[in-house]
């Protein structure tokens, strides 16, 4: 469920935290929330968007060609089919094609560099490894370094490893959301559906690292149980953010995978981040280039400050809730930042088309020549 990859289909900590009330553990089937609960975010960002950029305007205008021509939904199935088949062939393609991103990556934003000095060399915390293209590039980039990478089991359904065995990298084969000691909840209902899938405490008190990697996907060769389909993007996206952010060393870099920057979820997330840190975004050509898909790098961090302390809380809380309910408060803890959109314009707008510029153009060039398109 939740290893790295590219973007196949275009779709539409702080450790001392109070536990919260875990008295019922009926899980989520939230039949409800999906895009129409953000359609006043909606409908705010992508007229200002088609408005102020004319990047994005070309972009929508292919994106409604690809959407009206049914070439695209072959195109687009072919891929997730390849990618949903193992093979000793695709695993290897798939794993040059993550260090490849990766090198790109690095070329246009300096992103794997450590040069922080402290005792003890270089850290790296990978949340969704496999097959390990990303840690690869970065281990390379920082000879020294010590690693410590999550990957959710090939027997569950998560990508094969690739990187190769090396000592200074702490290999735990594990489901991220199923951290629940890390995320704050020590009690775990007995039954709830994944009572016993419930993982015990992996990072330590105090334990940081230079550079978390965060570009794990719900994958749909992972079996999970029912009440998670609705609410499991969620669960992945603040378990590696809330862990990623607190277990950060001060003034380190934060690479995150995100999706379609004109979404309310992602350019309300891009603003928070630049609140306590240097913000940059890249699209790379290679596996990217005709999705939604880029990075947020995000360098010198100050997980100390008020907002990035805030955030850790509310990424935790919105895990807790969407893991254990009760499903109304999870709802609202989502669609109270929906309320901020105005002020999202008035504060960001002109910086969020800045930084989409160069994103949106990428994505249009190559969509302008896809055979679907043409």
């Amino acid at each position: 469920m939740n290893d790295s990859s590219p973007e196949v289909k275009e779709s539409g900590r702080s450790g001392n935290s109070p536990q919260p009330d875990l008295t019922t553990a009926v899980p989520i089937y939230d039949h409800s929330l999906d895009e129409r609960k953000f359609d006043y975010a909606s409908k705010t960002i992508i007229p200002y968007l088609n408005k102020q950029s004319s990047e994005f305007r070309e972009l929508s205008l292919l994106r409604k060609k690809g959407w009206e021509n049914p070439k695209g939904d072959v195109y687009f199935r072919a891929q997730r089919r390849n990618a949903d088949q193992s093979s000793e062939k695709n695993d290897i393609h798939f794993y040059n094609l993550m260090k490849k991103i990766g090198e790109e990556l690095h070329q246009s934003s300096n992103a794997f560099k450590i040069h922080s000095r402290h005792q003890g060399g270089p850290t790296i915390l990978d949340t969704c490894m496999a097959p390990g293209g990303f840690l690869e590039t970065a281990l390379k980039l920082n000879p020294h370094s010590r690693a410590v990478a999550f990957s959710l089991p090939a027997s569950c359904g998560g990508h094969k490893i690739r990187l190769p065995r090396a000592f200074q990298v702490d290999v735990r084969h594990l489901d991220v959301t199923m951290l629940a000691a890390d995320m704050g909840v020590n009690n775990v209902p007995q039954d709830h559906p994944d009572a016993h899938n419930f993982l015990p405490q992996q990072l330590g008190h105090g334990e940081a690292f230079d550079l978390v990697i965060c570009d794990g996907q719900v994958l749909r060769t992972h079996l999970r149980a029912p009440y998670r389909e609705k609410v499991e993007a969620r669960r992945l996206t603040a378990t590696q953010l809330a862990l990623g952010l607190q277990h950060l060393r001060n003034g380190g870099t934060m690479v995150v995978l995100l999706h379609k920057l004109e979404a309310w979820n992602t350019a309300n997330l891009i603003w928070q981040f630049t609140r306590f840190a240097s913000v940059k975004l890249i699209k790379p050509k290679t596996g990217h280039a005709k999705r939604s898909s880029f990075y947020l790098v995000a360098k010198d961090i100050q997980n100390n400050h008020p907002e990035a302390v805030r955030n850790i809380l509310k990424w935790k809380k919105i895990w807790q809730l969407a893991t254990f309910g009760p499903e109304a408060e999870f709802r609202k803890e989502i669609l109270d930042d929906c309320l901020r959109v105005d002020d999202f314009i008035a504060n960001f707008g002109p910086r969020l088309v800045e930084l989409g510029r160069e994103i949106w153009k990428v994505q249009a060039d190559a969509l302008a020549k896809a055979p679907f398109i043409k």
